[in-house]
């Protein structure tokens, strides 16, 4: 406990010395090369259409491989239910086996 406190407070110490330093004098900003100029559309308005489309395309593409890999994993997941049922009624059946052979 005491070198818990002994730790904070040296921290605290710390901290209020690195708060007093002077502050580092800010660069100065940096003058422009040039003047900006206005910028030409480099295409016309057409392709932003057929992009939009593309974007579109692509969500309906990604939502399907969604609904695939939903579907794919909920058919596992039956599977494997199906899996551990039949080992599950395997074990009860050779229980019963052995429970009816040690009867005899």
């Amino acid at each position: 406990m005491n070198k818990l406190l002994a730790a904070l407070i040296a921290g605290l110490f710390a901290a209020s010395v690195f708060a007093q330093a002077a502050p580092a004098t800010p660069a100065a900003p940096a003058a422009p090369a040039m003047p900006a100029a206005p910028a030409a559309p480099a295409m016309p308005a057409a392709p932003a259409a057929a992009k939009a489309e593309m974007k579109a395309d692509a969500k309906a593409e990604a939502k399907a491989a969604a609904a695939k890999a939903k579907a794919d994993k909920a058919a596992a997941k039956k599977a494997k239910a199906a899996e551990r049922a039949a080992a599950k009624k395997a074990k009860a059946e050779a229980k019963a086996a052995a429970m009816k052979d040690s009867k005899k």
